[in-house]
């Protein structure tokens, strides 16, 4: 299955799902809300991550919500660097469906 972006990427749904942000506030909303959050390809519209979480989980997804993080300076030996920006996407599946991690 290919995923065509707004700026014409073709990319495989393993492509825009990086990984799952497994955190504790983000375990939390799993378990209580039905709700999952990832790391996904800058470019990935709503659309395509709704695709790629159902093609790759095998899930019904109820509504996507984005964020678009800014990177961080952090101190190295050698002075100031910044750290990358990327995309975070908050999944949320519909009641009967879950997926599990470990």
């Amino acid at each position: 299955m290919v995923i065509k972006t707004e700026t014409g990427l073709e990319l495989e749904p393993y492509q825009v799902v990086f990984k799952p942000l497994v955190t504790e506030k983000n375990t939390h909303l799993a378990e209580r809300d039905n709700v999952y959050a990832f790391k996904v390809h800058p470019q990935a519209t709503k659309t395509n991550i709704r695709e790629a979480v159902q093609a790759l989980w095998d899930v019904r997804v109820t509504k996507v919500r984005t964020q678009n993080r800014k990177g961080k300076p952090r101190r190295t030996r050698t002075g100031y660097t910044q750290t990358q920006n990327w995309k975070k996407a908050i999944v949320e599946l519909h009641e009967e469906d879950r997926i599990n991690f470990f």
